[in-house]
């Protein structure tokens, strides 16, 4: 079970987040399709595919911080609309917290939760308002006061799920979702699926 959260884990955890986005693209290209432009999946792809080359490519012994930053610029170079800078604003906020190569729970889950606070300099959207932070906020939530690297993760990972099927019920706020108003109720966020679909991949995969 793992416990440390470093470059070799933070590898395994991309290459599983960008194979199960492979898989799912239709999927939430399909979602977005009822209150959006029916393009998020490919964007969202695009994204992680950018996040796990970046890794992926990280010349041997560069630091963890300086790995998650260029994750984080090589989403944003990406044309991927907001998603671009939502995902990438993500890995940016996680490198701020790096303290070492090998960090415990405690300090990998400050990572998640800079990550959070990143997005939000990005984002005005709360929970109720059918985005991604419908999921991306009650899973870093949950991930709080976990000894165990893999335990919050899977915490978390339950949470964005049930945060993600929430935005069933709720009127869009953003987007061009928010121009049907009522008429968005009843049709899942594909922003929140995406990112119950990575925290559903990186617990899995540590």
């Amino acid at each position: 079970m793992a416990t440390q959260l470093n470059i070799e884990i933070l590898r395994k955890m991309l290459t599983a987040v960008s194979e199960t986005i492979e898989a799912n693209v239709s999927y939430l290209n399909q979602l977005d399709s009822a209150t959006g432009d029916g393009d998020h999946g490919t964007s969202i792809v695009k994204a992680i595919r950018a996040a796990a080359k970046s890794v992926s490519d990280a010349p041997a012994g560069q630091a963890l911080k300086e790995i998650l930053y260029n994750v984080g610029w090589a989403v944003m170079g990406e044309d991927c609309g907001s998603t671009s800078s939502l995902i990438g604003s993500f890995f940016m906020g996680m490198s701020e917290a790096v303290t070492s190569e090998e960090l415990d729970a405690t300090a990998a889950i400050a990572l998640f939760e800079s990550g959070l606070a990143g997005v939000r300099k990005q984002t005005k959207a709360k929970i109720g308002d059918k985005t991604l932070m419908d999921a991306l906020i009650p899973a870093v939530d949950q991930m709080s006061g976990k000894s165990d690297l893999k335990s919050a993760l899977e915490s978390a990972a339950v949470a964005a799920a049930q945060g993600a099927e929430s935005t069933r019920d709720y009127v869009a706020k953003f987007g061009r979702a928010r121009n049907l108003g009522e008429r968005s109720v009843g049709h899942i966020d594909a922003g929140a699926t995406s990112i119950a679909l990575i925290f559903d991949a990186f617990a899995k995969s540590v």
